[in-house]
């Protein structure tokens, strides 16, 4: 003879609940992640030209050759300023080895017009940060900003700390 079990029925019912929930969960994500993923790259294309020939002249040519290059995009901006970035640069390369590769840390997009890329870049002996800011003001990138720090690894400790508190 059989009889009705419910610890078993609610079991089940748990369980298709849970199947419910974590598929509807992962398609959210998909399309979400999708979604994402393409509508940046196809804006900014230029942006990341600029970004790539960038690395590959700091990589081969140096520091200098490198920073002139991509700031011949904009016109408005002092080679002062350009020199003593060069400077900065040159003196912490001097001091963090040889140049090995980059990652994308994060980008952003303020709108159409107004990006930002953070890489960190690997050097021999300690990691440093290059954030590029792109802006586009009719049809073409132009460099807007370029900061460089090798601070990233201090950020990444604060952050996990609790509420930002030292303990």
């Amino acid at each position: 003879m059989q009889y009705f079990n419910p610890k078993a029925l609610k079991s089940i019912f748990l369980l298709a609940i849970a199947f419910i929930i974590c598929n509807s969960a992962y398609a959210q994500t998909s399309a979400a992640t999708t979604t994402s993923t393409k509508a940046p790259a196809a804006t900014v294309t230029g942006a990341t030209a600029y970004i790539d020939k960038f690395f590959k002249t700091y990589e081969k040519d140096g520091t200098s050759r490198a920073i002139i290059n991509i700031f011949k995009t904009n016109p408005l901006v002092d080679s002062t300023s350009l020199r003593g970035l060069i400077a900065k640069i040159d003196t912490t390369r001097s001091l963090i080895g040889l140049y090995i590769g980059k990652e994308l840390i994060v980008q952003r997009k303020a709108s159409n017009s107004l990006i930002l890329y953070s890489y960190l870049v690997k050097h021999q002996n300690q990691p440093v940060r290059f954030t590029f800011m792109f802006y586009k003001p009719k049809n073409d990138w132009v460099i807007y900003r370029l900061y460089f720090d090798d601070q990233v690894d201090n950020e990444l400790e604060e952050s996990a700390k609790i509420n930002g508190k030292t303990p």
